[in-house]
């Protein structure tokens, strides 16, 4: 079992003792179950099992099309304006590549039908025998709690994957759970980077300045040089970024307001579930989570930040 003190670190860590608006959840806890949770969903993106799913319907291979193919499929038969719109940091341009080639390749309960059949089959791979453990089903069961208490309004992507039937296997119910959690903190996250007033380029900029991880990593969202040098020169006449592309301390300031806002906006489900079972629930995941770290499908550094913020 992880150590689950040793989740959520970073600036998560320094919000202990900040609570959320009924004053049962710290700050750092649902950060902390952010971390826990979001590896758990985004196997799907990396693992072999959702490729050969892919392939199956005809999807262009790689990283990206999938990708794709697999998170905008229950926002429905959308065109790329409201998928750019919802995921808010992907150049429109990568957006406009990808989406029609996904909504030609398969129908849309088609693709929802091979996602969750991916999700079964990389979790049986990951977990094996364990996907029958009462304490998954535990697990499962507390998450969907949690996502079922999640509110919808303003959240396209939380709405959009909640509007979907609950699996009936307890290992498809965790992944469901922890995917509509994520979105709902990712569609808040959204709001607090527009409250920031950090568009979708300067949203990556202002982030990989604080060290959150590498230019590279966040330039596979599909910005051009010319972009992203005009955001950070954007952000440089706010004094939020200094010529080098390193963070001011208005500019970490700003990040760790964004960061905090995301926090509050993403309490309200575990205040819900209360305390004690936000705590039950947090050690229950940690064989779970090991299991998909320890499997090497997912990147060493990642877009969101996660094990630096």
């Amino acid at each position: 079992m992880v150590d689950q003190k040793d989740q959520g670190k970073g600036q998560g860590e320094g919000q202990k003792g900040q609570k959320g608006e009924k004053g049962q959840i710290e700050l750092g806890r649902v950060r902390q179950l952010w971390h826990l949770l979001e590896p758990l969903h985004a196997v799907v993106y990396f693992a072999p099992e959702a490729s050969a799913e892919a392939d199956a319907l005809g999807i262009e291979p790689g990283r990206w099309p999938r990708y794709f193919a697999w998170r905008a499929a229950p926002l429905g038969a959308v065109g790329h304006e409201q998928v750019t719109s919802a995921f808010y940091s992907f150049s429109p341009d990568m957006v406009r590549e990808h989406v029609p080639s996904v909504r030609g390749a398969a129908d849309l309960a088609a693709v929802l039908a091979a996602r969750r059949r991916a999700v079964d089959r990389t979790y049986r791979a990951l977990l094996g025998g364990r996907v029958d453990d009462r304490e998954l089903a535990e697990a499962a069961a507390l998450a969907r709690r949690a996502a079922e208490a999640a509110e919808h309004a303003g959240r396209p992507l939380a709405a959009a994957n909640a509007a979907q039937p609950w699996p009936e296997a307890p290992h498809l119910v965790l992944w469901q759970a922890a995917t509509i959690l994520r979105e709902h903190r990712g569609d808040g996250h959204l709001a607090a980077l527009l409250i920031a007033g950090l568009d979708p380029v300067e949203s990556l900029v202002s982030f990989a300045a604080i060290g959150a991880a590498p230019e590279e990593t966040f330039r596979s969202r599909g910005w051009s040089e010319k972009e992203w040098a005009a955001a950070r020169e954007r952000l440089v006449g706010r004094g939020l970024v200094e010529p080098d592309g390193t963070a001011t301390a208005a500019g970490r300031a700003l990040r760790a307001q964004v960061e905090r806002h995301t926090d509050e906006l993403a309490a309200a489900p575990w205040q819900a579930l209360g305390a004690a079972d936000v705590d039950r629930l947090s050690e229950l995941l940690g064989d779970y989570w090991v299991a998909v770290i320890g499997s090497g499908m997912l990147p060493g550094t990642n877009t969101l930040g996660i094990g630096t913020v």
